[in-house]
């Protein structure tokens, strides 16, 4: 059997090869060389050297953008977890009614994000109406604005990972920490934690680079009013391409710092809490 998988291996990875070499590696190496080109198409490209990275560093719209994404990212990372962790802990508990809760709590993740923005746009919109206030009024309405839309997508997804994680930890590792008079701080702080640091991992991964991508909910919740100052890095670099002639290279160039920047940012959480997880 194995020297069957081995003689037709190929036969079965090429054509997954070729996909992904037409539909990622060839763009992804056209846009890294269309950042030093000044272009409107493709075919018109024009090598010009590093004058687009240049341009985002005094393009005072980006580096807002940024530093906005970043506050945004930490928020979301540290609320996100904290809440689904919370909430996972709660379902395992063997209340009953769990598997329904669990469902309702998953169902927001289902939805699209255009969809949740307009949504939540109309809900938060006619609470600050009340205040005189709308999401647009200023930057910190629209970030908290897509914060909690984005805790109610989420938590959800994140709690489902945490859960699995949960009830893999072995019971017999909390039968001793109670025989040995462990409290339920303790217990939490010093098998609980280590014992789900996997799933930590993952859930920490993915609320960091959805945080920094996030696009679609943005552009429907407030679409970067006012005036671009609660525009996060993915809508930035859109505009930029779209809406500022002359810019394709530009917003080519920032796309690949954004990629670069996600990279590095993604690779050392990694590290640092696959460092934290317990050898079972």
């Amino acid at each position: 059997m194995q020297k069957a998988i081995k003689k037709y291996f190929p036969v079965f990875v090429l054509p997954t090869m070729i996909a992904f070499t037409i539909g990622f590696i060839a763009p992804f190496l056209l846009g890294i060389y269309l950042s030093f080109c000044k272009f409107t198409t493709v075919t018109d490209a024009k090598f010009i050297g590093l004058d687009n990275y240049i341009k985002t560093l005094g393009d005072a719209e980006f580096i807002h953008s940024l530093w906005y994404t970043a506050l945004y990212t930490v928020v979301t990372v540290l609320l996100i977890n904290v809440l689904a962790f919370a909430v996972a802990m709660l379902l395992t508990k063997g209340i009953k009614g769990t598997n329904i809760f669990r469902t309702v709590f998953f169902m927001p993740n289902l939805i699209g994000g255009i969809v949740l923005g307009y949504v939540w746009q109309l809900l938060l919109n006619g609470i600050l109406a009340n205040f005189d206030r709308t999401l647009t009024y200023s930057e910190v309405y629209g970030f908290w604005g897509l914060v909690i839309l984005v805790l109610w997508q989420q938590v959800g997804y994140m709690m489902i990972i945490y859960i699995s994680g949960i009830q893999n930890i072995p019971g017999e590792l909390i039968e001793a920490a109670k025989i040995d008079g462990a409290n339920s701080w303790q217990i939490l702080k010093n098998v609980t934690i280590p014992m789900v640091m996997p799933s930590i991992t993952i859930c920490t991964f993915l609320t960091l680079t959805n945080g920094f991508k996030l696009f679609d909910q943005n552009l429907a919740l407030t679409n970067g009013a006012p005036s671009k100052m609660s525009e996060l890095l993915a809508l930035n670099i859109f505009n930029t391409f779209y809406g500022r002639a002359g810019w394709e290279g530009v917003g080519q160039a920032k796309a690949v710092e954004f990629f670069v920047l996600v990279a590095i940012i993604a690779l050392i959480q990694n590290k640092l809490t696959r460092s934290k997880e317990v050898q079972q």
